[in-house]
């Protein structure tokens, strides 16, 4: 298996909670505080901070600590690198991994 396909495979698999969705969202506006992100949500501090973990690890979104605060942002390079894959995905080419070597069906 082709070692992007895994990699990308994570960041579905980040973003298949649609609260993650929505704090992706959010963060396309720009830097957030994590309370505020909280303030949005009908979720314990907790479980803000999993999501916030699972959307870091898979380096999606960025964090920095100021003093007992952390603040979010989205990895521009990861989410440009993220479409790129989507329109290459869904686009048709000439390499297209549907095309067999072999002669099997001739």
């Amino acid at each position: 298996m082709n070692e992007n396909y895994k990699e990308y495979a994570g960041y579905f698999k980040a973003l298949s909670d649609p609260n993650r969705l929505m704090i992706i969202d959010m963060l396309s506006c720009g830097e957030l505080c994590a309370c505020v992100i909280l303030e949005k949500f009908q979720i314990t501090q907790p479980t803000l901070s999993h999501h916030m973990k699972t959307l870091c690890d898979c380096r999606l979104v960025n964090s920095r600590k100021e003093g007992k605060w952390t603040y979010y942002s989205l990895n521009d390079e990861t989410m440009q690198d993220f479409q790129t894959f989507l329109k290459e995905l869904t686009t048709t080419k000439e390499n297209c991994i549907c095309h067999s070597e072999g002669d099997c069906c001739k």
